[in-house]
């Protein structure tokens, strides 16, 4: 009983191929097409357009056309039963409201409940920007009175009180020298 290196490789390119066969068709009962049938143009495009709209109440960042959850498989069953009925693009989205909250339109209406998610964005722009604006205008007043000390009431030193600025810097320059020098003699010592 030989096997030759012929019969293996030809025994692991079918197993392979086995493999891939079923990974693909299992694959393939995974994947969830949407085939429904409209009666005219203006349904399916409601019924995108909705889709579209509407936001997975499990995914939360996918709306139901990207989602392949249960809960967004019903719920464009639903969308879809309710185009076919005729029903209003407002009354699929009030139905869906009732049930679902605010939350499943990425579009959620303006009330008392909602004003945080349509005036905090452009509130906090304006908020930043005027900061953006202040912090600025500041800078360049600075930079200004750094230019000329002298139009704000800072003046440059004298010679005298330049010496004397220089003569405190020298004292405290030759008392820590001096107190290095303390400190590398103790050691000295104790080595």
């Amino acid at each position: 009983m030989s096997i030759t290196f012929a019969k293996i490789l030809h025994l692991i390119v079918r197993a392979m191929a086995m493999v891939l066969l079923v990974a693909g068709l299992s694959m393939s009962a995974w994947a969830n097409i949407d085939t429904y049938q409209f009666d005219n143009p203006r349904q399916e495009a409601q019924y995108r357009a909705l889709i579209e709209e509407f936001r997975c109440p499990k995914c939360q960042n996918q709306n139901l056309a990207g989602s392949d959850a249960p809960i967004a498989q019903d719920l464009k069953q639903k969308t879809y039963d309710m185009v076919k009925d005729g029903r209003s693009d407002a009354e699929i989205r009030q139905y869906m409201n009732e049930r679902y909250g605010d939350f499943i339109s990425y579009k959620p209406p303006v009330r008392p409940s909602t004003w945080i998610l349509w005036f905090f964005p452009p509130v906090l722009l304006v908020f930043v920007m005027l900061a953006w604006f202040i912090r600025n205008r500041n800078s360049s007043k600075r930079a200004a009175v750094i230019a000329n000390p002298i139009e704000d009431g800072y003046a440059p030193l004298s010679a005298a009180e330049q010496q004397r600025l220089q003569d405190l810097l020298n004292a405290n320059d030759n008392a820590a020298n001096a107190k290095t020098s303390e400190i590398n003699q103790a050691a000295a010592k104790e080595n």
